[in-house]
């Protein structure tokens, strides 16, 4: 297929950007307390310029250090920070591409509540997203001119920073996005009450931005058109304001799906597919004459294909771009096959942000914002490299360390690559794990890497003696825990029911552990064989495991496709037609099954590493599940380390 509609030139306003790819707006996390941006945070954004990204919108800046209650990006609000800024927008334009200021009032609602006790502000008094016991502040009249200022000093800076537009965030119910929602907006004064009056808060911001920056600097506005929940703006709710906009000046509109209160949306995860929230971009062209954004886990394939429907000018990425920011040149050149996939994942991207308070990372590009410590330089030192385990972490420090220049040698006893990895991508919703495993064989194969499979090394392969260092990592095993019957001809492990569907007998199938892998295989089986399936967890909860955002969309989908959930309930033993469980109270049950899945955990297969490690201490390095029990990101982590400090 080629991509060359992609890279046509298009304009918005008086500025062309150079191609129809745009990296979407996110948050790094990564600014100091004094507003400015971290030298890592411009290496990172440079990074993607250099890729061949057309256009560049950062992620939100707020106004001023008190309504900046989201992740750290700077303030917008004294000359201080315009050094670093000037030092991303000159390192962006280096490269051809176009940057673009994102601007937030703040979070309004979404706000947590602050450590001073006072009470975020929003459109109306109402309930906080966090503590619906906590009332919003309604802003006063004096607070949205307030507001007003803050945007034109804001747009002003970005001016001056040398960026090349001006994007308003009123997106995902944050404070613009309460005006213009009679969801949120109970105003009986001329802020509230009718379209007209709604769309007067975001009008006033752009004619302030306006004054500003002059006529020639284009203004992007970023705006849900669906919120997706009941009572929430709907998409033909949403059309009179961007008529609104677009006759106050907006000169392109960047548009999506979703709210705070279907977060899944505002960062999709893989259960949602591939290109989630095109579907709002045909009502809104043909609504407006001003070019369209439109973002939402978009690939080559549906970018290109959006940009052939005409509904959209330039189609946004986010994650994929994080994940590889060469993605443009790589399709310019015509090397799809070298594109690195991104996950979907959410769990080193927003979920470090979110989960562990730092920086933005990613599980399958580990120098995402490292790129400058993290760079991979070519040896003067060869190295004899054996490499044992063709798992993630195993192929990725093959990939480094071939990069480098080492000669290395991947071992693997399987008859394909990619371990436990290459066995869990049968769901439609892991196809973006298959994309990644087929990646890594394409790229061990193009970097002369020798790969050895149905191959099984022991500690007393002559190999090793030999060789200058040993990376290995054998990954894990299923867990089979002893309970009466679970040698059963009826009982199946969750892996081998991945490695061979046929495994996977009857319609009554009832998955023993609810963890994220036996949660992602009831769904796999629900949903794509239509099996009727019950999983039994012996704790509180299931999937205690995945990242928050991904169980949002993952709980929707287990309960559409009627997925009974038994938490509190203990397995005692299992029966050729079924299992007796023990519940919360101590009362017990019989449960029917045809098939029985054991998706009690995995565990560690450490009889090689064990052995190898003990005879060749000093050399070898042991990466991925042979460590510590963790996710994809995790062993590619691993690898990338154990090659980069060769």
């Amino acid at each position: 297929m080629g991509y060359e509609k992609l890279f046509t030139p298009f304009k918005i306003g008086k500025m062309e950007v150079k191609n129809r790819l745009v990296m979407s707006p996110m948050g790094t996390n990564s600014a100091f307390v004094s507003g400015r941006k971290d030298e890592q945070e411009i290496d990172y954004f440079t990074e993607r310029a250099k890729g061949g990204v057309g256009m560049i919108i950062m992620g939100c800046q707020p106004l001023n250090e008190v309504i900046a209650q989201g992740s750290m990006e700077g303030y917008l609000d004294s000359y201080t920070v315009l050094p670093a800024l000037t030092s991303v927008c000159d390192c962006v334009h280096k490269y051809g591409a176009k940057i673009v200021c994102q601007i937030t009032c703040g979070t309004g609602r979404n706000a947590f509540p602050d450590t001073f006790g006072n009470p975020p502000m929003s459109a109306s008094a109402i309930p906080s997203v966090f503590d619906p016991n906590v009332l919003c502040h309604e802003m006063t009249k004096e607070e949205i001119k307030g507001v007003m200022d803050g945007f034109a000093f804001a747009a002003g800076l970005a001016k001056d920073a040398g960026y090349d537009a001006v994007e308003v965030h009123a997106h995902a119910g944050y404070l613009v996005d309460q005006f213009m929602s009679p969801v949120w907006n109970k105003r009986t004064d001329e802020y509230g009450g009718s379209d007209e009056n709604r769309a007067r808060f975001p009008r006033e911001i752009v004619r302030a931005i306006r004054g500003a920056v002059g006529p020639d600097m284009p203004i992007l506005f970023r705006i849900s058109l669906d919120h997706r929940f009941e009572g929430g703006r709907t998409l033909k709710e949403s059309l009179p304001i961007l008529k609104f906009l677009e006759e106050e000046g907006v000169d392109a509109f960047d548009v999506d799906a979703g709210c705070y209160e279907t977060l899944d949306y505002i960062f999709p995860p893989s259960y949602l597919g591939e290109s989630c929230m095109s579907y709002v971009t045909e009502a809104a062209r043909k609504t407006v004459s001003v070019p369209i954004l439109n973002g939402g886990t978009h690939n080559p394939d549906s970018a290109l294909q959006l940009i052939e429907s005409g509904n959209a000018d330039f189609v946004l990425m986010g994650r994929a771009l994080i994940a590889d920011p060469q993605l443009p040149n790589k399709l310019m050149k015509g090397h799809r096959e070298d594109v690195r996939p991104c996950l979907r994942c959410n769990e080193n991207c927003i979920g470090r942000i979110w989960n562990r308070h730092t920086k933005l990372g990613c599980s399958v590009n580990p120098q995402a914002m490292e790129e400058r410590r993290f760079k991979i330089e070519k040896t003067d030192d060869p190295k004899n490299v054996v490499v044992i385990g063709g798992g993630p972490g195993g192929m990725e420090a093959a990939r480094v360390a071939a990069i480098e220049g080492h000669k290395v040698t991947l071992f693997e006893k399987s008859g394909k690559l990619g371990g436990v990895m290459g066995d869990i991508c049968t769901a439609d919703f892991k196809k973006n794990i298959a994309s990644l495993t087929k990646w890594y064989a394409v790229q061990l194969d193009k970097l002369g890497v020798d790969v050895r499979l149905n191959t099984e090394i022991t500690a007393d392969d002559p190999i090793l003696d030999k060789c200058d260092n040993i990376i290995i990592g054998c990954g894990a095993k299923p867990l089979i825990p002893p309970i009466p019957g679970i040698d059963g001809e009826n009982v199946v492990t969750m892996l081998d029911c991945h490695r061979n569907a046929s495994l996977i007998k009857g319609e009554n199938i009832v998955v023993c552990g609810g963890g994220s892998s036996g949660c992602d295989g009831a769904l796999e089986m629900a949903k794509e064989m239509g099996k009727k399936v019950t999983i039994v967890e012996m704790l509180d909860e299931c999937a205690k495991d995945a990242m928050f955002i991904n169980k949002i969309s993952l709980f929707n989908q287990l309960n559409e496709y009627g997925v009974t959930m038994l938490t509190g309930t203990k397995v005692l033993s299992i029966e050729p037609d079924g299992l007796t469980v023990e519940k919360k109270d101590g009362t017990q049950e019989k449960i029917t099954a045809d098939t029985v899945v054991n998706a009690f955990g995995m565990r560690p297969d450490l009889t090689t590493v064990n052995a190898v490690k003990e005879k060749y201490h000093i050399k070898t390095r042991v990466v991925g599940d042979s460590v510590k029990l963790g996710k994809i990101g995790d062993a590619i982590r691993d690898g990338f380390g154990a090659a980069a400090s060769l």
